[in-house]
């Protein structure tokens, strides 16, 4: 009972999210400059940020892109750029793809194929003669099976979180904002789903873009506050604020000179646009010759004043005479959704956090000033929160029909075993104490101390895996695939106490007790080797490093920790059974007395 109480607790108090992170071996930085800055200007920005990225020991390669192709399917503004960072694995890997291990002399420094030496920081102590350790490949070491492993990230580096640390301080660059942890796979999806960069954010929608940046910028405040939110990823779309060159032309002059307004926009377009005339083709490529002005003659407005502009009488006229030119304010990007514009506001989790759980927070604060007056939702705008969570959502609703489900089936399986519904619950009991065995596995994951020793060298931390599990549907169906095996000791026990019962019925209490004593010790061993068979089994998995371990190990531990707490179960059932059983044995003395004694007629 305490283990289920305990069980019920920690499930009660675990994080919730839609599903682990898969690590791709890549990320996205996807920051955003301010809507004003020019193509040059984003330019340089894109190369200081690859530069500054590229710096980084443990990154292998860095691609940046600023706007968008000519695709409807890609609407990015120019501000907004895109680096997809590929970064070194920690250790080289051999032909196989899995961490090979390479020559060293007696001072632990690696052996280079040509005969030179290259020391290692996380190997050897001493001081560091090669800087560019981490740009040693596996073909310039010298392979041996008792030498050891090469580590290409720096000691202090420890994990795919650290090297996004470091990008996110070397790319700090004014003018720029910050970006959440993105990987271009789960980018793509959450964009295809969401319309944003982020796993988390806020739809804002009203009647204007300028009502819709204002409100987004005061939720962009608030959610900065909020505990568990990363508050440099914090980020509110600035909508208006792209200068745009408005060329206002002037029907009065252009009437004075006898110009219909089509021919200045087609003098205009030409100049500034450039016009087709023809297209060379190149094998099978082909490319516009476009006719245009010089850019000298059209980066800026006095130069554009310049422009000639035909007029009647086979003369010309500049076009500072004709119209009058200023610039104004407008919106980089135009977004709508259900008929409505809408603006976002972008925001990601901190480490350890969950984010179903960053989400309802970031809810209640919201609520909290709407409520105090704080914040006043402005007439016609509505927000509403999206990202991933909508996702866990969806399956929270799936699951809370699947798992009863499940449940319901192992119970009639198990009733048209036994027949009884006494000796069912008695069996069914040990998916409640599994359930509890699973959660509190789930708890010690997040827990530092648990298990943070080394064994053979090795800290049984980093060969586990160990770090704090949420629930997700990956865990949850690792718990659908427990509920399943968990009743197989109680069912191994059960049968051979009913078949025990069956062929030799006690006649005392002391002999039902002897009974099950008996019937329980010579199960004992089936019941270990079903148990030890499913643990043993699941270890790989839970040690597992390459790809898709991040989805494996939540889903193998509810199924590891349950099945060893269902051991309990061994007694749990002999227990039960046998109480089950002197019950009945009372209630048939007890009936048997009452008739002795009734007086006869």
């Amino acid at each position: 009972v305490v283990l289920v109480v305990a069980g019920f607790i920690v499930f009660r108090n675990t994080g919730k999210e839609f599903m682990p992170s898969l690590n791709e071996g890549s990320f996205l930085l996807m920051p955003t400059s301010m809507p004003h800055a020019g193509v040059e200007e984003n330019k340089r920005v894109l190369q200081m940020l690859d530069m500054a990225v590229a710096s980084i020991p443990e990154v292998e390669t860095v691609v940046g892109k600023s706007g968008r192709t000519a695709s409807a399917l890609d609407p990015a503004p120019l501000s907004m750029y895109e680096n997809i960072i590929q970064y070194r694995s920690e250790y080289l890997l051999g032909t196989s793809g899995d961490p090979e291990r390479f020559k060293v002399n007696e001072r632990g420094h690696f052996e280079l194929k040509t005969g030179g030496l290259v020391v290692n920081p996380n190997v050897t102590k001493d001081t560091l003669l090669d800087a560019s350790f981490s740009r040693i490949t596996a073909a310039q070491l010298v392979v041996d099976s008792n030498g050891e492993y090469y580590r290409s990230w720096r000691p202090q580096i420890t994990s795919p979180d650290d090297i996004w640390s470091e990008i996110v301080r070397v790319t700090r660059l004014p003018g720029v904002t910050s970006a959440p942890r993105l990987q271009p796979i789960e980018t793509r999806l959450v964009m295809l789903q969401t319309g944003m960069r982020a796993p988390m954010g806020i739809k804002v929608k009203g009647p204007s873009l300028e009502l819709i940046e204002s409100f987004g910028l005061q939720l962009e405040s608030i959610i900065k506050e909020v505990e568990g939110v990363k508050s440099e990823a914090v980020f509110a779309d600035r909508i208006v604020g792209k200068p745009y060159l408005l060329i206002d032309i002037d029907r009065t002059k252009i009437s004075r000179y006898g110009i219909q307004i089509e021919d200045v926009q087609k003098n205009i377009e030409v100049a500034l646009g450039g016009m087709p005339i023809t297209e060379t083709v190149e094998g099978r490529e082909r490319y516009a010759v476009r006719v245009r002005y010089p850019r000298e003659l059209r980066n800026s407005p006095e130069a554009l004043k310049g422009i000639y502009i035909p007029i009647p009488g086979g003369n010309t006229i500049p076009l500072g005479e004709l119209v009058t030119l200023r610039y104004e304010r407008g919106p980089q990007v135009i977004k709508s959704e259900d008929t409505f514009l809408v603006g976002y506001v972008l925001f990601d989790k901190d480490e350890g956090f969950a984010e179903v759980t960053v989400v309802e927070q970031a809810q209640q604060a919201l609520q909290e000033k709407i409520d105090s007056g704080d914040l006043i939702l402005p007439t016609g705008v509505t927000y509403e929160f999206t990202g991933t969570y909508e996702n866990q959502l969806r399956a929270e609703k799936t699951l809370s029909v699947v798992v009863p489900l499940v449940l319901f089936i192992i119970f009639l399986i198990l009733y048209f075993q036994f027949r009884s519904v006494g000796t069912t619950l008695m069996v069914f009991s040990g998916i409640a104490v599994a359930f509890a065995g699973g959660f509190l596995l789930i708890w010690c994951y997040g827990q530092p101390w648990f298990m943070n020793f080394s064994f053979f060298g090795e800290n049984l931390r980093s060969v586990f895996q160990i770090k704090t599990i949420n629930l997700s549907v990956a865990v949850w169906v690792g718990f659908i695939a427990l509920f399943g095996i968990a009743t197989d000791d109680g069912v191994v026990m059960a049968t051979y106490l009913v078949q025990s019962f069956k062929k030799e019925k006690p006649k005392s209490i002391q002999e039902v007790r002897a009974a099950v004593v008996l019937a329980g010790s010579k199960r004992i061993r089936a019941c270990l080797m079903t148990t030890a068979t499913t643990v043993l089994a699941l270890l790989p998995v839970l040690t597992s490093q390459g790809r898709g371990s991040d989805i494996m190990t939540p889903m193998a531990i509810p199924a590891f920790g349950g099945m060893l707490v269902a051991l309990i179960t061994l007694f749990v059932v002999p227990v039960l059974y046998s109480a089950n059983e002197e019950r009945k044995l009372r209630h048939q003395e007890k009936t048997a007395f009452g008739s002795f004694n009734t007086p006869s007629k």
